[in-house]
């Protein structure tokens, strides 16, 4: 459950119950148990429609990166002023350090990361086939540093396991974002549907109402982009710092006033899940770097 001050959705869901019951005088008695029965096929059918719609059509979507400055867009693409780079060189070391009593380093297992890291970075977050559980990339991390090397563990949002996150995204660059939302993954990506659409916090306010209904339009001095999250884990200017799109989320919360992500939380999963399938078909931009 989502412990936040949250009002209606944007689009609440239909009762059917209310909805037999609105129309059940105007239908025939002998007629209400067939009307009944076909009513719930067609709510049904209908909430299927539902999932499967698109509320920012493919050929709309556009990278945060075409909502930003040119200062930004100009650092970004010079490959050695971008902040990034230094998390980048350290992401390249610690593929190649040994970790915990075993001695075996990231590259001990998956050898060069750009020939075994390439579009990993573009199918997560994932469901995990032994444990059933939706992962990001970082997780996947931290798993392979405790469980594989049986190393020490990496803190959230820390820089080594950042510059991880981004040595392996970095082998996708130019990939286009391609998660699963079939079989398990499904009902984490309705639930992510669910949270962009909630409104929350003493603003009042749901990730659609700024990212998809007030995109372009300027809030102070900034454009609202689309929110996609094909530059991740990135080099924000207001953090000085290269961060995870979890941490953006959790941001984003704290911005409309309502209550943060925790750490590690399903829900930040969820959400990033569905950002992911939302953006799908925008190259992975790494290192990126936005305002």
């Amino acid at each position: 459950m989502i412990r936040r001050p949250h009002l209606a959705c944007l689009r609440p869901p239909c009762s059917r119950v209310g909805l037999l019951a609105l129309l059940a005088p105007l239908v025939p008695t002998g007629l209400f148990a067939v009307f009944a029965v076909f009513a719930q096929f067609v709510l049904a059918a209908g909430s299927t429609a539902w999932a499967q719609t698109r509320h920012l059509p493919l050929a709309q979507v556009r990278s945060g990166l075409a909502f930003a400055g040119a200062d930004v867009r100009a650092l970004q693409a010079d490959e050695f002023g971008n902040p990034a780079q230094l998390w980048l060189g350290r992401g390249e070391q610690r593929w190649r350090e040994p970790q915990g009593p075993a001695g075996k380093s990231c590259q001990s297992c998956h050898g060069e990361v750009q020939q075994s890291m390439r579009g990993v970075a573009t199918r997560y977050p994932a469901i995990d086939v032994k444990s059933g559980e939706l992962l990001n990339l970082e997780d996947r991390i931290r798993q392979c540093r405790t469980r594989r090397q049986q190393g020490p563990e990496l803190a959230w949002e820390s820089d080594d396991l950042l510059a991880l996150s981004l040595h392996v995204s970095q082998a996708s660059r130019g990939q286009s974002l391609r998660v699963t939302i079939d079989g398990p993954a499904r009902q984490h990506w309705q639930q992510g549907e669910r949270l962009f659409l909630q409104r929350q916090g003493q603003l009042n306010l749901s990730c659609a109402n700024c990212h998809d209904q007030n995109q372009g339009r300027r809030l102070f001095t900034d454009i609202l982009s689309q929110g996609q999250p094909n530059g991740y884990p990135v080099y924000r200017l207001e953090w000085q710092g290269v961060g995870s799109l979890e941490r953006r989320l959790r941001s984003c919360l704290v911005g409309v006033r309502a209550e943060p992500f925790a750490w590690g939380a399903l829900e930040a999963r969820q959400l990033s899940l569905y950002l992911m399938w939302r953006g799908e078909g925008l190259p992975l931009e790494v290192p990126a770097v936005r305002k």
